[in-house]
């Protein structure tokens, strides 16, 4: 579906975001990877089935999100999509959010250190990636915008309010983008996933094994399948090509009149939160 598009994938290294690229790759993107991690993703965009490019960034520095977009632009011949995934969870567990956040603990403890690093890591990252990339995406007639948000965005998430916080903000900008530029036919959606096995859900799952008596003897990957079992009515984890299914739908012409949605793929998660 996206043969002949150029696609940019922040935080592209891993985990999700590899997976988006891998998949948006196999349905004949050119995707550039930009993730403060260069190695891990040139080895990733050397994986690719499309040949891809990778560029070390900070996508949350107006100054480097600049230079590599303009080398990705450079070197690709154009822009047609972007997905803004970059961003940073760590943080306890709680059953009815994100699994690992930044910003975690009751309100009264989180240091505005803290609250701006989430904010910085999970939501000016899609702002700057977003507004230096729109000349790009207006010259060639439009394109595709896929934010990566979170399931904590759409309900109440006790002990994670800067994450969540951050990630409805995402949601809400998603929106707000949609609607000014649907003149350029600039279409923008958001993408919240559910409980993937991550980095940051290994770290955390290590950490439950430590600190809660009933998972001092199970594996951390043991740990996250329990989660799994207890919090998912599909009972299975998602993936992150199940998040790049959706995301190359999205960036494709298939869905030309989709914009300024948020779609969960959290298995079913969200639905025990609803009224």
């Amino acid at each position: 579906m996206l043969t002949n598009k150029v696609a940019i994938v922040t935080g592209g290294a891993r985990g999700i975001g590899a997976g988006i690229a891998r998949v948006m790759s196999a349905q004949g993107a050119r995707v550039a990877l930009l993730d403060l991690d260069g190695v891990e993703a040139e080895k990733t965009a050397a994986g690719l089935p499309t040949p891809g490019i990778a560029l070390a960034c900070d996508v949350a520095a107006e100054a480097d999100v600049a230079r590599a977009l303009a080398a990705a632009v450079e070197r690709l011949g154009g822009l047609d999509v972007v997905v803004n995934n970059a961003g940073a969870g760590r943080g306890p567990f709680n059953a009815s959010a994100a699994p690992s956040s930044a910003g975690g603990g009751p309100m009264d403890t989180l240091s505005a250190a803290r609250w701006d690093e989430a904010l910085a890591q999970n939501l000016r990252t899609t702002f700057l990636m977003t507004k230096a990339a729109l000349p790009h995406l207006q010259a060639r007639g439009g394109g595709a915008i896929v934010n990566i948000a979170s399931i904590a965005g759409l309900v109440a998430s006790p002990r994670l309010p800067a994450y969540a916080a951050a990630k409805a903000g995402v949601i809400s900008l998603t929106k707000s983008l949609a609607l000014e530029y649907a003149r350029h036919d600039i279409r923008v959606n958001a993408i919240c996933p559910g409980y993937l096995w991550t980095r940051a859900w290994d770290g955390l799952a290590t950490a439950m094994k430590m600190t809660v008596p009933g998972y001092a003897g199970m594996e951390p990957r043991d740990i996250f399948l329990d989660a799994v079992k207890r919090g998912v009515p599909l009972g299975r984890e998602q993936t992150p090509e199940d998040i790049g299914q959706l995301a190359a739908f999205l960036a494709s012409d298939a869905a030309r009149n989709i914009t300024g949605q948020w779609i969960a793929v959290d298995g079913g998660i969200t639905l025990r939160q609803s009224p």
